[in-house]
């Protein structure tokens, strides 16, 4: 493990969505001398709500704008004198990259070509700093693995990348782009690779925010299939403290793995969050009543699942956040927005 990293000046790319929203909370009341730029371009799944009343928000900059820009990205590290870049922006939905692949193609490899090539512009050429001087995360996914039959042990760091669809392929691209600037250029960089997020302020399209959703409506609750797609759950919070660790203390070149350490069927999942609902906001009957099985989705992956023990190990990480905690945390957040 090499010695801790002290990030100063923090560019934070999709910072309005779910996660790096999050993220940014934490980091701003985590470290009271880091300032933090926020550049979002406020699509479908980013929203200025989620970024008010953050913690000592004097530190903290929003900037609406395109990773893809690269004269704006260009202009914000000097100006700002970022020395470290966290980079959450993507397109994200898979129902959506089926149905229009090209924003994904443009956002998660081009947008991802755009910001390596102003880190290393301005950190590499321009200011001659090394990896005690800046650093750059790539916030990946478990989805760039491809899918896990019942009985196949989880995803680790050496899994062979098999995207299924142009969402994980898009973001295997930019996941390779980045190895490529660390091993040519020798740019800082490290990664990090994680499993299904849940928690507060989710975009609505997400799997449990819809079932939430149908809950509170008492309309029908989309299942696709027979259900029986298993996905491994971690708490928002929870990744986010992982990638902190990894931007401080991970090795440069690595990727490391955050996991709920549980894969239950997305069948499952409906039926913990109705009986929740049962529990909070009871209708006549079960809202497991308005369970509805609708046609799958093209190349829909059958299982992931995450072997995090290179984080636990190297990093002293672990989720802290059980799943019946967080859902509990979840469904109350949405009844009460």
């Amino acid at each position: 493990m090499m010695s801790t990293f002290l990030p100063r000046s923090a560019l934070v790319t999709g910072g309005a969505g779910f996660i790096g929203s999050h993220f940014v909370r934490q980091w701003l009341a985590d470290y009271p001398e880091l300032s933090i730029l926020t550049l979002d371009r406020l699509t479908y799944s980013g929203s200025l709500d989620r970024l008010r009343h953050l913690p000592n928000d004097h530190r903290h900059t929003f900037v609406q704008g395109d990773i893809c820009n690269q004269e704006l990205v260009n202009y914000l590290l000097r100006t700002h004198q970022v020395d470290t870049i966290v980079h959450f922006a993507a397109e994200t939905h898979v129902d959506r990259s089926i149905s229009g692949p090209a924003t994904f193609i443009q956002t998660n490899i081009v947008g991802t070509f755009s910001l390596l090539e102003a880190a290393r512009d301005f950190w590499l050429k321009e200011k001659r700093w090394d990896g005690e001087r800046c650093r750059y995360h790539q916030v990946s996914t478990d989805e760039v693995y491809g899918s896990l039959g019942d009985d196949d042990p989880p995803f680790s760091e050496t899994t062979p990348y098999h995207p299924n669809s142009p969402y994980s392929a898009s973001k295997a691209s930019g996941d390779h782009l980045v190895w490529s600037y660390h091993h040519t250029f020798q740019l800082p960089v490290t990664f990090s690779h994680c499993s299904n997020n849940f928690g507060p302020s989710q975009q609505r399209e997400a799997f449990i925010p819809t079932v939430i959703r149908a809950c509170k409506a008492c309309k029908p609750i989309p299942i696709y299939g027979d259900g029986g797609n298993r996905r491994d759950w971690l708490y928002v919070e929870d990744h986010c403290r992982g990638i902190d660790r990894v931007v401080r203390q991970g090795r440069l070149g690595e990727k490391y793995h955050f996991g709920g350490g549980w894969d239950p069927s997305n069948l499952e999942i409906a039926h913990l969050i109705c009986t929740t609902m049962d529990r909070l906001r009871p209708i006549s009957g079960s809202h497991a009543a308005l369970l509805t099985f609708v046609p799958d989705r093209p190349g829909h992956d059958w299982r992931y699942a995450i072997n995090d023990t290179k984080s636990r190990t190297e990093l002293a990480w672990q989720p802290s956040v059980s799943f019946a905690v967080g859902l509990e945390k979840t469904v109350t957040w949405y009844l009460e927005n």
